[in-house]
């Protein structure tokens, strides 16, 4: 005997009764059953009596506002998602609804192609275990706990997510994590680091360009924005960008759609945009340096990475997933880290944070001979000796103290250009690749 499978059901919140019978038309024919409800109240009757896998709910209701709607799903099925149906340029209402709870909207006109990519998107929602292979953020502190907790919670939103947090927290790993646990885990995740890109060369990186829009331009390309359809685009260092490219990348965000380099067509663009930052948006939008209208649209959701120092009770767990991950690759046996290794961990100040706590270990890993990992293996300078005996301290050895020289270099030119690596780059001399590799080799990247 053959089990029918199970229609989804959505349930349509509105009071245009034209409009729900277009939209219960075009969703039977995408093979889903439709239940309506026509106020606030009849919506949360319909809940509490049923079971639905998808719930579209316009902003105004007669009984009340659509935000009602979304609060109580999120309240008390938050398995549920809700999208909301917003009067064309009412904006502030569509990213109030994200704030709320809401995984989408979708502005009127209501057209069958606006709603068919809704629906594909919300029923596709992957179980937490589609995460498996992404890179775990490792660690039960309060403070981890609570990041974990945020990260699941917005997931299933369309909404833009700010993380910020110091240079090597782990920003990048929340949002990848981000992206595996939302609906478009099976589309893309597209990452590009807004300070490594020549200015003169931005616009084309992000929004692509036609044949012959320069020099060069031998054949069409896409853009980041492009690539990422269906999918996430990560902004890592959104400070970065020049105000002119700010201009453009709020456009984008706002019009959903992009035009190429030397194209006269704009075209759509379906993704959600997560950006991060080390640097203080805030600061910067008070000092002119950041677009007041971009910091909003991009700071809908705000995560905070929380520094190593902040959660040293997550040390040792850390450390030994980091020492398994590491042995792996180098395919030798993961060693242990002694006690008296692991208090010289403890009392390190950690400025690169996790990344640097990697280099670390790998060191360690090194040198470890086959044994238990030493203090000696670890090479550790506590910071404030760095700071003041950076240059009479041999006794770790001339590399150590070169080390510290440039580490103290790095991080004065960075301060000086305010986070700014391409200006710091000129400040030292060197070239904007030369100093990237440094943060990486140094673990202050």
């Amino acid at each position: 005997m053959t089990i029918p499978m199970k229609r989804p059901r959505v349930l349509l919140v509105d009071d245009e009764p034209d409009l729900l019978d277009l939209l219960e038309l075009d969703l039977s024919r995408l093979g889903l059953d439709c239940e309506r409800a026509l106020s606030v109240a009849q919506a949360r009757m319909r809940l509490r009596t049923g079971s639905f896998d998808l719930c579209l709910c316009d902003m105004r209701l007669p009984d009340g506002e659509g935000l009602d709607v979304v609060r109580h799903i999120a309240e008390r099925h938050p398995r549920t998602p809700v999208a909301v149906i917003t009067a064309f340029g009412s904006a502030e209402n569509a990213v109030a609804a994200l704030k709320a709870g809401a995984f989408d909207y979708v502005e009127k006109p209501v057209t069958p192609e606006k709603v068919r990519s809704l629906v594909r998107s919300a029923l596709r929602l992957p179980d937490a275990a589609s995460a498996a292979g992404v890179r775990p953020l490792v660690g039960d502190s309060p403070p981890m706990t609570q990041v974990r907790a945020l990260i699941e919670r917005v997931a299933h939103s369309q909404a833009p997510v700010l993380i910020t947090g110091e240079t090597g927290t782990g920003k990048e790993v929340a949002a990848r994590q981000i992206h595996a646990l939302s609906p478009r885990a099976t589309g893309p995740f597209i990452a590009v680091n807004c300070g490594a890109i020549p200015e003169n060369l931005m616009e084309s990186e992000f929004f692509g360009y036609r044949k012959g829009a320069f020099t060069g331009a031998d054949s069409e390309r896409d853009g980041v924005f492009q690539a990422a359809r269906g999918g996430t685009l990560f902004l890592d260092e959104v400070a970065d960008l020049p105000l002119s490219m700010q201009v453009k990348l709020l456009r984008a965000i706002q019009e959903k759609r992009v035009r190429r380099v030397g194209g006269t067509v704009e075209e759509p663009v379906d993704l959600r945009i997560i950006s991060a930052s080390h640097q203080d948006l805030q600061a910067l939008v008070a000092s002119g340096r950041f677009r007041r209208d971009l910091f909003y649209r991009l700071n809908v959701i705000a995560l905070r990475m929380p520094t190593l120092r902040e959660r040293l009770e997550d040390l040792p767990q850390l450390a030994r997933h980091i020492l398994v991950r590491l042995a792996a690759v180098n395919r030798v046996p993961a060693p242990d880290l002694g006690p008296a290794a692991l208090e010289a961990l403890r009392r390190y100040d950690y400025p690169g944070n996790v990344r640097e706590l990697e280099n670390i270990l790998e060191r360690g890993l090194a040198l470890a001979d086959g044994g238990a990992i030493t203090p000696e293996a670890l090479n550790l300078v506590p910071a404030s000796q760095a700071d003041t005996d950076y240059v009479t301290d041999v006794g770790d050895g001339l590399q150590a103290m070169l080390d510290r020289v440039e580490i103290r270099a790095i991080r004065d030119a960075l301060e000086r250009s305010g986070g700014n690596k391409t200006a710091a780059a000129r400040l030292l001399g060197i070239t904007f690749r030369s100093l990237r590799y440094r943060l990486e080799r140094l673990g202050l990247e």
